[in-house]
């Protein structure tokens, strides 16, 4: 499928929730629409795998266009149903009922049946409960088929159902399901939502741009940069995970198969629930990934909660764009905690810090850890600067990169993003101010592939330039009161061309010289036509 396609497959999707969701607002609707989508794609790919395991016994229904083949096969063969589906779940990891596949309830919908909702409903509760053998519970949990915002009734809400399933399933029909295809269009539905719903965006999505420039640091070498990519992560964590589009970036550029397994913990429940569809309909396996509802904050994650170093999970990359200047609560004892009583606890103000080393103790000693902050962080006093100025002594910071302003749905502020590791042979560190570099837009900046590239190109070379980067020795830091601000340490300011006043008076003279021969030979004319001369 072209990028054209794809991005025909969002804009007709987009449109067709644009046009269904009447008085609701954006973000109810996105809850229905990538449901049913996440849905028709986990359908889509079993079918396929049905297709291919019966082979000649996979029944024709070409003659019987409102029964599914599956259904069919199920009524033809009741003994070996249980069977089959123990073959499936080895095969697919998952198995769907023939009533609560999308072909059935887009029949449904077509038809306008009755009993589509109570369908529906049947469909989310066995493939959050019986599908798959992980537990997903809660799933649709944010998908209310009841709701009044559906219709004041069930006949209006069973309605409703119908004409928006019906439209999908009209709208994508004729696009390819694969997994790159529909994960794509769900990213860009996310990314559409995200736009309409303004502040509340930040809470579940990280712009693609800003994602690939995180995913594309944290999978080099952490020794040695220059050398590419590692071969293979045995794992990945990202502790504000949102929709999981930062990981699902890391996993891009590492291959299918060049991720261990990944990790993602995420506090909003809408937002989990959507990063676990978007891991499933990206084609990752229920064993291949583990998404924790939870706050890393609290560090309520039983996985991380061991404060013994040798037996504390620990990961080969992290991603990070938690929420900016979140205020938080810490107590007393917060202080003890092994997150962070190396370097100190963040104000309550801003927990940017505190997002950063909870993340940062379970990075492995060979990993990298790439997160979005304000450039607050880079300056502020008090608490920040005595957990900054620990980083640094330790070695841990390796980068600084400046972002350009008006980059997220959510902020208009400008951000950075601060690499961390924790063994460094570089003894100094990069900074990059890439804050104007960008194209600019109506409601947002975009970077341009030629910027994320220079970017990485910068970093991962250590590359200098001026006005742009720089490596900066500690000692030079060290004198800046550990303040990281970008522009201590490059200066964007134009010099002003210097002025060779010798050559100025010489051109004057010069031209002084020119204006009195010219005015001669023109009172010479003048003089001959008997007219007035010039002064």
């Amino acid at each position: 499928m072209t990028d054209q396609d794809q991005k025909q497959l969002g804009n007709t999707l987009w449109a067709i929730a644009d046009q269904l969701r009447g008085a609701m607002n954006a973000d109810d609707f996105r809850d229905y629409m990538l449901s049913f989508l996440f849905l028709r794609y986990l359908s889509d790919n079993y079918e396929t795998a049905v297709k291919k395991e019966l082979g000649a016994d996979y029944p024709d229904t070409s003659d019987l266009p409102n029964v599914t083949p599956l259904s069919l096969w199920y009524q033809d063969y009741p003994e070996d149903v249980p069977e089959f589906e123990k073959q499936m779940r080895r095969k697919t990891h998952y198995i769907i009922k023939p009533e609560y596949l999308w072909s059935s309830i887009a029949e449904l919908a077509r038809t306008y049946d009755k009993s589509l909702l109570k369908t529906l409903e049947a469909s989310f509760r066995y493939i959050e409960n019986e599908s798959f053998d992980s537990s997903f519970k809660g799933l649709f949990s944010e998908v209310n088929l009841n709701s009044e915002k559906l219709g004041k009734d069930y006949e209006s809400r069973n309605n409703n159902l119908c004409k928006i399933i019906g439209e999908i399933a009209k709208g994508i029909a004729k696009f390819s399901t694969d997994t790159d295809t529909l994960g794509d269009a769900y990213e860009y539905l996310i990314g559409q939502f995200a736009a309409g719903s303004g502040k509340k965006a930040g809470e579940f999505y990280t712009p693609q741009q800003l994602s690939s420039i995180l995913s594309r640091i944290v999978v080099l070498d952490c020794q040695n940069p220059k050398s590419g990519k590692k071969d293979k992560l045995e794992n990945v964590f990202d502790l504000t995970c949102g929709s999981g589009s930062l990981l699902l970036n890391v996993r891009k550029q590492m291959g299918e198969h060049g991720i261990g397994k990944i990790y993602g913990q995420e506090k909003n429940i809408t937002t989990y629930n959507l990063a676990r569809m978007n891991m499933l309909l990206h084609g990752v396996k229920d064993s291949e990934f583990e998404i924790h509802h939870g706050d890393s904050l609290l560090n309520d994650w039983d996985m991380l909660k061991e404060a013994n170093p040798n037996k504390t999970m620990k990961f080969d990359a992290i991603v990070a764009n938690p929420p900016f200047s979140y205020r938080w609560e810490p107590k007393e004892e917060t202080a003890k905690d092994f997150r962070f009583s190396r370097y100190g606890v963040a104000p309550k103000s801003a927990a940017d810090f505190a997002f950063l080393l909870h993340g940062f103790y379970f990075l492995k000693k060979d990993g990298t850890m790439a997160i979005i902050l304000p450039h607050g962080v880079l300056f502020r006093g008090g608490a920040e600067e005595r957990i900054r100025r620990k980083l640094l002594e330790d070695n841990h910071i390796d980068a600084v990169i400046g972002l350009p302003a008006n980059l997220f749905f959510s902020t208009g502020i400008p951000v950075c993003i601060l690499v961390l590791k924790k063994c460094r042979k570089a003894d100094d560190l990069l900074f990059i101010n890439a804050s104007e570099h960008f194209e600019k837009g109506k409601r947002q900046n975009r970077l341009l592939p030629e910027h994320i590239d220079k970017i990485i190109d910068t970093y991962q070379y250590r590359k200098e330039e001026d006005r742009y980067s720089r490596c900066v020795q500690k000692e030079e830091i060290a004198k800046n009161d550990y303040n990281l601000n970008i522009s201590r340490y490059i200066s964007t300011a134009i010099a002003e061309a210097k002025i060779d006043l010798a050559k100025v008076n010489a051109d004057l003279v010069a031209l002084e010289q020119s204006i009195t021969a010219s005015t001669q030979k023109h009172n010479a004319f003048l003089k001959e036509l008997g007219l007035s001369l010039l002064p």
